[in-house]
């Protein structure tokens, strides 16, 4: 036996002030009770859960209406909350989840909540979670007390809904009434994006005239842009790079400035070095003067010595002068030698010797001429001796000019040393000299760039643009001066055409361009909305054709048992709903038939909608259809033949007639379609006890596929029901269960 419905759980609504707790097994839950006592507020409750939300379809004027209004003797409550469970072991909910609750809550300030396993949710969303398990309020799942007829009540259209939910048909529906909507909503954006687009139309031609001169100046903008970027960004890169080079030459010549620093450093400390060498040349200058000091002493004494030789001789001439001619030869060479030592001061030691040599040569000559005047004298061993000291002073001469020579040759090297040691100096500093030549030169170099990149920054400015917009355009296509010379012809060329068209109205392009761009918006808005129209009328159409294939296969079925029950109820006679062209109309809410009793020709009663339903949660109040494409629509009308009696038509059918005739149409849909329960609220009540126990047969057969909650007071129902419960008020006032499991 099916198991959906597992229980229902009430807290203040209605008469259910307190919690109360419903199970219902499977099979058939038979709710009895007095008048008054509240059963119908759980089939009330049960609709309410199913996303009802016309307040009179739940037997109230407000939403209010459906919370504890409170007893003498129990205060009011501020809510009402309801809850539903629901068996999902076969997954007949689209939800992955074992057990489905849904619940909803009312308060006095007319808030309404709604739940799915505790997540709120809109009622769009439960109407539609319920639409997919083929429950809802606008079919037959819930038929409230005194609507037995409901069915043959409603007009054909209704009864087209109402089995379309009972063949779960209700979701696609849904979907192509949400569809309807956004296409009746499209075609109207569509008409308003024609509207604005022939309202635009003439002034976008305007402006494109006025701006159409302006339309060049901008292509030649772009070309002048271009021209600069090239001629700018060649000379900018071409700088920089300059530039560069030239501060990198910078930095490497002031590391070969610390190299001739250091060369020049190591020059001067070489030269001090030489200097500090030569005093101690001089100081052996100094001591070779000295002896020739003391040789020119003992030159001295010997001068003094040959002074008394030459006393001597006068005496031996005086004497004997023709004997002493020769002495007297002497004494003029000794004489004359005393002349040359007295120009030993004044005269080069070379020289001196050689005369000494010659003065020695010719005494010896003179003696050898006269030696026996010598002898005789006592002069010869005189002259003999002062011979060897003219020999040593020539010997210590010899010695002192080796000496000096020795003195001159050291001097020399150390003039040689020196004047290296001054031209390495002097090198150092001339190649300072150029360097800083060379540097300044460079120097000048990067500011005569620096001075061009100056100049060519401010022409940069004067175009109003700045020097770093061209960053990108450093390296360019321009190989020569040439292309550099015909750019800036262009650029001079291209700014005189500029000039010449003038300054461009800013506030009329930019109209130009933001009425342009809206018209072209608009355009692609409506290519959008045609393609969203187009796609809307193939679901529609798709939709359509499912929903009418189902229902005519469906149809073709519960007619065949449409009038099977119908023979049974009646013993005879015919019925079958027939498809019927009807014109198109606005659909009205047709769950108050449900409810309602109707008015003559089968139109429903109760035309009062909720006040507090949100409007975008409302169903489609009217088909949006071309009119090329409108058709008529398919109701169903119910044809019958009664057996032994002539029908006229359908109102002049008893109570109880009507009735049955719900009751073989109800099973008839049930039979082809079984819903997973249904809630009858006295549906039996105009029945005699013969169709009464035939009621609670088919009831007892279908409960095998079908859950089936029934209020009723009929004996037979409630013999057949598995469990029974007992609806009765308490002293406070409020209503009360008791319960009966049925053997």
């Amino acid at each position: 036996m099916p198991h959906l419905l597992k229980r229902l759980e009430l807290n203040g609504f209605k008469s259910f002030a307190g919690k109360t707790t419903i199970e219902f097994p499977t099979g058939i839950t038979a709710i009895v009770g007095p008048n008054g006592s509240g059963k119908s507020n759980i089939i009330d409750a049960v609709r309410w859960l199913l996303g009802e939300r016309e307040s009179k379809n739940l037997r109230g004027a407000k939403a209010e209406d459906l919370i504890f209004a409170g007893t003498p003797k129990r205060p009011r409550v501020g809510q009402a909350q309801a809850s539903l469970y629901f068996e999902n072991n076969g997954n007949f909910f689209p939800a992955e989840f074992s057990e489905i609750v849904v619940s909803r809550q009312v308060s006095r300030d007319g808030d309404n909540k709604f739940f799915i396993n505790k997540a709120e949710v809109r009622l769009k969303d439960l109407i539609d979670f319920f639409a997919k398990a083929r429950l809802g309020t606008k079919g037959l799942v819930v038929i409230s007390q005194g609507n037995s007829d409901v069915f043959i009540q409603a007009s054909p259209a209704i009864r087209r809904e109402m089995l379309e939910e009972m063949l779960g048909l209700r979701e696609y529906q849904l979907k192509k009434h949400a569809a309807e909507r956004r296409l009746k909503n499209t075609q109207l954006n569509i008409e308003k994006v024609e509207a604005l687009m022939k309202e635009l139309t003439p002034h976008l031609r305007s402006l494109k005239r006025q701006t159409g001169r302006w339309e060049k100046r901008s292509a030649m903008e772009q070309e002048l842009r271009g021209a600069e970027n090239g001629f700018f960004g060649r000379q900018l890169g071409e700088l920089n790079i300059k530039i560069s080079n030239t501060e990198k030459e910078i930095s490497v010549h002031k590391e070969e400035f610390k190299v001739l620093e250091k060369e020049k450093e190591a020059a001067e400390n070489n030269l001090k070095r030489v200097e500090a060498g030569q005093p101690k040349e001089r100081q052996e200058l100094t001591e070779i003067k000295k002896k020739t000091q003391v040789l020119f002493e003992k030159r001295s004494e010997l001068q003094k010595e040959l002074g008394r030789i030459e006393a001597q001789l006068e005496m031996e001439e005086t004497a004997s002068r023709q004997v002493l001619a020769p002495p007297a030869r002497l004494s003029e060479l000794l004489k004359k030698v005393r002349e040359e030592l007295s120009n030993f001061l004044n005269a080069d030691i070379n020289d001196l010797r050689k005369t000494i040599a010659a003065l020695v040569s010719e005494i010896d000559s003179t003696l050898e001429a006269g030696p026996k005047i010598i002898r005789n004298s006592g002069l010869k061993n005189k002259l003999m001796e002062l011979n060897r000291n003219l020999s040593g002073l020539e010997a210590e001469i010899s010695k002192q000019r080796q000496e000096e020579n020795l003195l001159e040759k050291n001097q020399e090297d150390f003039y040689e040393v020196f004047k290296k040691a001054v031209s390495v100096v002097e090198t150092a500093k001339d190649k300072i000299e150029k360097w800083e030549t060379k540097n300044q030169e460079r120097l000048f170099e990067k500011e005569r760039l620096q001075l061009h990149l100056s100049e060519l920054e401010r022409q940069i400015a004067q175009t109003g643009r700045r020097a770093s917009e061209f960053e990108s355009y450093k390296v360019h296509n321009v190989e020569s001066a040439e292309d550099l010379n015909s750019l800036e012809r262009r650029i001079f060329k291209l700014r005189g055409d500029l000039a010449s068209i003038g300054e461009v109205d800013e506030a009329l392009i930019k109209e130009a361009r933001e009425t342009e761009a809206r018209y072209t918006f608009l355009e692609r808005e409506s290519g959008d909305l045609d393609k969203a129209r187009n796609d809307l009328k193939q679901m529609i159409g798709e939709l359509n054709q499912k929903i009418k294939t189902e229902f005519k296969e469906s149809l073709d079925k519960i007619n065949k048992e449409f009038d099977k029950f119908f023979k049974l109820m009646f013993d005879g006679g015919k019925a079958q709903l027939k498809l019927m062209k009807q014109e198109p109309r606005l659909r009205p809410d047709f769950a108050k038939a449900t409810t309602g009793k109707q008015g003559s020709g089968g139109q429903a009663k109760g035309q009062a909608k909720n006040a507090e339903e949100p409007a975008e949660e409302k169903i489609s109040e009217e088909l949006a259809k071309d009119e090329e494409e409108e058709e008529k629509e398919e109701g169903l009308e119910i044809g019958l033949s009664l057996p032994r009696k002539k029908l006229s038509s359908l109102e002049t059918l008893s109570g109880g007639e009507r009735s049955l005739v719900g009751i073989a149409a109800l099973f008839a849909m049930i039979s082809v379609s079984p819903p997973p329960f249904l809630v009858l609220d006295e549906v039996d009540a105009a029945l005699d006890a013969r169709n009464s126990r035939r009621f609670a047969e088919m009831l007892e057969e279908f409960s095998k596929k079908t859950q089936f909650i029934i209020v009723t007071h009929n004996r037979s129902i409630m013999e057949s029901a598995d469990i029974l419960y007992g609806v009765t008020l308490a002293e406070d006032g409020t209503s009360k269960i008791l319960s009966l499991k049925l053997e």
